[in-house]
């Protein structure tokens, strides 16, 4: 046990669920939530959107009833939600639900999104506008692959922890170097803010076979559920930033007739396995995350039971 968890003297502790896409977060938050009696906030940038809903594997209506939920279903796809919108929103809400809580449940594979409620975020630069559209529309005429690629060589930090499959983070990598001459990976949280509440990381993890057959079988599902329907559904919002994601991308490349289904499927499959990977290589960092398999809820509670 580390000395920061031997110094737990605020009045409110925040416990923060991490790991991996398909590892079991939800359902673990869920019950700590129960256990506890509190409520739940959620840090997947992918399920505050209402319109998104089978590909991005929220909690269904039996697990949002069994615990109150915040940030799932919150937001549309057609408005800009960044990471400081986040940390000042999910701020607000914790001051809340401390008010007749002493703890608060954060769950999520974001990590830029739970490291801007837990360490903050530091002030960012002014950018250049017109660099942004530049980009944008490079976006729109060439694609993805060369902003990746260029991202990549000027901060490989940076591209590293972030989902490259999502425009807007690739963008905003690439328009802060060219507007301040600096790389993106250098602002993050180099400063930690001070939070009024403890902090309690837990993280799950298990063998990288069993996660992927977990992936694969999780996608398997969203197809039975009708995952093709909701991107056809969801054609009018492609535009926007949110729809750029794992588990839509690919099958809107299979209605463009670019590919074969059985290929779109595979390739979710495999993206999902990589964006797991980087997930985990991301929370590794993180010397306070204590690590449990995810089938070990009693052990989970004994031990923040015991830090409290």
């Amino acid at each position: 046990m580390s000395a920061d968890y031997l110094k737990l003297k605020k009045a409110k502790t925040l416990i923060s669920v991490v790991g991996p896409t398909a590892i079991g977060k939800t359902a673990l938050a869920i019950e700590l939530a129960q256990h506890f009696k509190t409520e739940i906030i959620s840090a997947d940038s992918r399920q505050f959107f209402k319109e998104m809903e089978i590909g991005t594997a929220k909690p269904d209506k039996e697990e949002l009833a069994s615990a109150k939920h915040h940030f799932i279903n919150s937001h549309s796809v057609e408005k800009l939600f960044s990471t400081g919108d986040f940390e000042l929103e999910a701020l607000k809400t914790l001051e809340e639900i401390f008010e007749n809580h002493d703890i608060a449940i954060m769950v999520g594979g974001s990590g830029l999104y739970i490291n801007a409620v837990i360490n903050g975020l530091d002030e960012m630069p002014e950018i250049d506008l017109s660099i942004r559209d530049q980009l944008n529309a490079q976006f729109e005429t060439e694609g993805i692959e060369i902003i990746q690629k260029q991202l990549e060589e000027i901060d490989p930090e940076y591209f590293a922890k972030v989902d490259q499959n999502n425009p807007q983070r690739m963008i905003r990598g690439l328009e802060v170097f060219l507007s301040t001459g600096k790389k993106l990976s250098s602002m993050l949280s180099s400063t930690k803010k001070d939070r009024p509440f403890n902090i309690i990381k837990i993280g799950l993890n298990t063998e990288r076979a069993v996660l992927y057959n977990r992936i694969n079988l999780r996608v398997d599902k969203m197809m039975e559920r009708g995952l093709l329907g909701e991107v056809q559904s969801l054609l009018p919002f492609r535009k926007y930033n949110a729809l750029h994601t794992v588990g839509y991308s690919e099958l809107f490349d299979y209605i463009e007739e670019k590919v074969s289904l059985d290929d779109a499927v595979s390739s979710i499959k495999q993206n999902t396995r990589r964006f797991a990977k980087r997930q985990l290589t991301w929370f590794r960092k993180d010397q306070e995350v204590n690590w449990f398999e995810p089938d070990e809820k009693d052990k989970v509670i004994q031990f923040i039971e015991e830090l409290l």
